[in-house]
């Protein structure tokens, strides 16, 4: 480990198999960050395709314009408050989500949310990277046409063509090469991000409102919903998924502000970064998803799909290589360096950041991501709803940890020890993992039945209701039960050690 970013420590030294120069504590020197930092952060990760899908699925799914919108205002401001509770250990100490984790999963049992997180941040690295090599396969195809015509060779099953196929990976290989080169490499391709795709979406948006004969006839595409009930049986699954979009980062928001210079700084940065600039974009998507409807008479909800119907192959080809460039600065940014320090806190004196990146990288592919955004409802309530099940508990167990019973106190050499007061059972807190069971188990039914693993009408509805609200249903569950099981602690905080 480097001494020159450890906090000092007691007599006692810190266990060499819990620190490494990736996890241990950032010193006060380092911490440069500042409130522009967090808006301009929160505007770059939030200009990405998946954003701009994210509002034409709701579009696609049945809803006008205006209730896109307040849909995806309304989720992201609900979880901008995680997001700052749990960015404010990361400011004040300096540390990870992995090692911020330990307080009140164990140092040993903080790698199951380290690990859950990690697996959701590959599936988001599968999709983007999906995204980025169909854009070069539309590219490709226009200059090389027997690409679309390659015979095929993966089982029918797997929904993969055999042209997409190739790209896809050459592209995954490109990802790879950049994780392999670090990622100081990606510096430039996030730069180009920064001015090319505000650019690029006010193009599009301009070109919707040409196209679709100016904004009115856009913006009066009515709801596509019978009655109100069914409206409220779209909106509240998908305010829920509006909320998992983001609950990746409301867990492990630690790994960017333990480099603010205040808590204001990543407080005021976010809450200014966040839900304004994921409603603009959104609002490109959906008035260009919208005009699709009035162009073409169907609703286009794939960037990288409409763009393909341009005439022009220049044009084309020229917006589906900056779809790749942008994509590929955005995947790196977002969806490699959290998992990365996820895996690596598994072993950190064996797991580097870039072997961490390797991983990432395979089990991106292995989770098929060309299926999870194969339709809006996939995407929504398969991919965003799913994986918030699992969210939503970690999250409330870390926030009533820190703040209920810690009163946002840690001890700082503790969180490095194998024998300190997060030792817990052998470095695991059974509290802990049975309140993470049990929120994440009402989930389940409405999950499998979601999925197509069971039939459907099998599930009870309320039980397969409790699902259109999993997020909310986990953090309530696992933080309320978290505290109930750690009940006699609350009245005895001298003895959180003894847990």
């Amino acid at each position: 480990m480097n001494p020159t970013i450890t906090q000092p420590t007691t007599a006692e030294p810190v266990s060499s198999g819990l620190i490494s120069d990736d996890l241990a504590p950032i010193p006060a020197a380092g911490r440069t960050w500042s409130t522009a930092n967090y808006a301009a952060l929160w505007v770059s990760m939030s200009l990405c395709i998946p954003t701009y899908m994210l509002a034409s699925s709701l579009i696609e799914g049945g809803m006008n314009w205006w209730q896109a919108l307040l849909t995806i205002f309304l989720g992201n401001t609900v979880v901008l408050v995680p997001m700052l509770l749990n960015g404010h250990a990361g400011a004040k100490y300096g540390i990870p989500f992995p090692v911020f984790a330990r307080a009140s999963f164990g140092v040993r049992g903080a790698n199951v949310p380290a690990l859950l997180r990690a697996v959701i941040a590959c599936g988001w690295f599968g999709i983007q990277t999906w995204i980025g090599g169909y854009a070069l396969y539309q590219m490709a195809v226009l200059w090389v046409p027997a690409l679309g015509t390659l015979p095929p060779v993966f089982p029918a099953a797997w929904g993969l063509a055999t042209g997409p196929a190739l790209v896809f990976l050459l592209f995954w290989a490109l990802n790879m090469y950049v994780v392999y080169l670090g990622v100081d490499s990606i510096k430039k391709l996030l730069v180009f991000k920064a001015f090319f795709l505000p650019v690029a979406a006010l193009a599009l948006l301009a070109w919707a409102i040409s196209a679709g004969h100016g904004l009115g006839p856009i913006l009066a595409q009515p709801a596509k919903f019978a009655s109100s009930a069914e409206f409220w049986a779209y909106f509240f699954p998908a305010l829920t998924g509006m909320v998992g979009f983001w609950a990746t980062l409301s867990l492990n928001i630690p790994d960017f502000t333990r480099y603010a210079v205040s808590q204001r700084a990543q407080v005021l940065g976010q809450a200014l970064g966040l839900p304004a600039s994921m409603t603009m974009f959104s609002f490109v998507g959906v008035v260009v998803t919208s005009a699709t409807f009035v162009i073409y008479g169907q609703t286009i909800w794939d960037p990288v799909v409409l763009a393909g119907r341009f005439e022009s192959k220049v044009l084309v080809s020229v917006a589906m290589l900056a779809v790749a460039l942008s994509t590929l600065a955005t995947n790196i940014a977002a969806n490699i360096v959290s998992p990365a320090n996820d895996f690596a806190n598994l072993a950190p004196r064996k797991i580097s950041f870039t072997t961490g990146g390797y991983i990432t990288g395979v089990i991106g592919l292995l989770i098929f991501p060309w299926k999870l955004i194969a339709d809006p409802s996939g995407y929504i309530f398969t991919w965003l709803v799913g994986y918030s099940a699992l969210l939503g508990p970690i999250g409330g167990i870390m926030i009533a940890d820190y703040y209920l019973l810690r009163r946002q106190q840690l001890d700082l050499p503790d969180l490095y020890r194998y024998e300190g007061r997060y030792a817990y059972r052998n470095g695991i807190n059974p509290r802990a993992m049975w309140a993470l069971i049990i929120g994440i188990l009402p989930n389940v039914p409405g999950f499998l039945q979601a999925v197509g693993a069971v039939p459907a009408g099998s599930v009870w509805p309320w039980l397969a209701g409790v699902y259109s609200y999993a997020w909310f249903v986990g953090f309530l569950l696992s933080g309320g039960l978290y505290l109930v099981l750690m009940r006699q602690l609350l009245r005895r905080p001298a003895a959180l050690s003894a847990a």
